[in-house]
């Protein structure tokens, strides 16, 4: 989907108010979560590449709890970056 922002995806299927926006730069994949109950989520927070995520997995695996893998979806992110949104 798309939108002024730019291009997203629900990584919370159940909750419309959490948009994952995606987008390429330079080759890589990178994420910006928008939470419209919680501003501070896209205010605070930047663009983040998926390797970033992909050292953070490795905390969460020993803690527990949140897993960035569901909210941050490299295939879906892949194929709304090639197909344009």
């Amino acid at each position: 989907m798309k939108d002024k922002v730019g291009t997203y995806y629900y990584p919370f299927p159940e909750n419309k108010r959490v948009r994952m926006y995606v987008r390429g730069k330079n080759g890589e994949v990178e994420f910006r979560m928008k939470n419209e109950d919680d501003p501070s989520v896209w205010n605070d927070h930047g663009w983040v590449p998926y390797d970033a995520i992909q050292q953070a997995q490795a905390l969460y695996e020993k803690r527990g709890g949140f897993d960035p893998n569901q909210a941050y979806d490299i295939q879906i992110a892949k194929v709304l970056i090639r197909d344009g949104g």
